[in-house]
């Protein structure tokens, strides 16, 4: 009996279905087409990452390549011209069946909150790459500022029913009864598809910081989760995350700032683009190796999900880890961007 083998990685074209401007700092993209009736995940998006293909400026989407199989090497080979873009992002969410199945995007414009491709883990589906940046204006913030109903880019996502084989999901709290969860303006798409995904009962803190007031979107948290959006303003990126932070995992009895907390296993400086979960580690670690350390929050009780720049990504695991004694197979820190990247 002969077994057929099933990609898991789905290669579209994604056509724009719609725009939508939900603040100075974020427009919706919503894209379907041909091939769509097929995208995953099957269930909750979680913070599912896929891997956008934007073209160059007049060109069109990329369309040398159509096959999954071996479509980095592909996509490389195209002259740079013709190549486009490739950045990832996380999934906003994904709607409907047959022909009106579409996937939807969230964009941040300040900067833009595109993923740089080829740097970060390595997954099913090639380079991961940092999720950001909030830096210089890129190709992918710029493409979304301008992107209308019926323009086209490349789209490379799960395959729905084989989304174990794609990857990209790294929010896994297990029998976690309490969450942590913080994000910037790149993460709070990941960030509000996760904690609209939770049980009603879901008990834990979140942290929101992005550019400025206007920025809270409308995002259905579970009545037990503790919500703190922060508008950054002119303040330093993380200052006040962090501030919150302290404050109500009640690490505040001393004065010491969070870049003087040890962190064990790990040196302070982190790799600038500092992926580490409970199955992956961007600086070699055995993240899965016994603490010997714990702290107030401890170890069993509380899952942390952590995403945005990497500085304070970086931050905030010197100061769950390092100080409130959090064990490391119970978090993920993800540095989505590194400040200074175009994205």
């Amino acid at each position: 009996m002969t077994t057929t083998t099933v990609n898991p990685v789905l290669l579209l074209t994604a056509v724009v279905r719609g725009v939508e401007r939900l603040s100075p700092s974020f427009v919706r993209i919503r894209f379907g087409g041909k091939g769509f009736e097929h995208l995953g995940p099957e269930g909750p998006t979680l913070d599912q990452r896929v891997k956008l293909i934007i073209p160059s400026r007049g060109r069109p989407a990329p369309s040398a390549f159509r096959e999954p199989e071996g479509w980095y090497a592909a996509w490389l080979a195209l002259p740079e011209a013709d190549r486009g873009h490739l950045r990832t992002y996380t999934a906003r969410a994904v709607e409907g069946e047959g022909d009106d199945r579409q996937l939807v995007v969230d964009f941040v414009l300040h900067g833009h909150g595109a993923h740089d491709a080829g740097a970060g883990p390595v997954g099913p589906v090639g380079p991961v790459g940092p999720v950001g940046p909030v830096g210089p204006v890129g190709p992918a913030g710029t493409w979304a500022m301008g992107a209308s109903v019926g323009d086209e880019i490349g789209l490379l996502a799960p395959r729905r029913g084989h989304e174990r084989g794609f990857g990209g999901i790294e929010f896994d709290p297990g029998a976690a009864r309490r969450l942590v969860l913080v994000a910037d303006e790149t993460a709070l798409p990941a960030l509000a598809s996760i904690v609209e995904s939770l049980p009603s009962g879901t008990r834990g803190l979140a942290v929101v910081e992005v550019p400025g007031a206007t920025d809270f979107l409308d995002v259905g948290f579970p009545h037990g989760i503790e919500r703190h959006w922060v508008a950054r303003g002119d303040r330093p990126r993380g200052e006040q995350t962090l501030g919150v932070l302290r404050r109500c995992l009640r690490l505040d009895a001393d004065s010491r700032d969070a870049a003087d907390l040890r962190s064990p296993g790990m040196a302070a400086d982190l790799d600038d683009d500092v992926w580490e979960t409970p199955a992956f580690s961007s600086s070699g670690e055995d993240v899965a190796a016994p603490d010997a350390a714990r702290g107030p929050v401890g170890s069993d009780d509380t899952y942390a999900w952590v995403a945005g720049d990497s500085d304070t990504v970086k931050a905030c695991r010197r100061l769950l880890v390092g100080e409130a004694g959090m064990a490391r197979p119970q978090v993920a820190f993800m540095g989505y961007w590194k400040q200074g990247r175009a994205g």
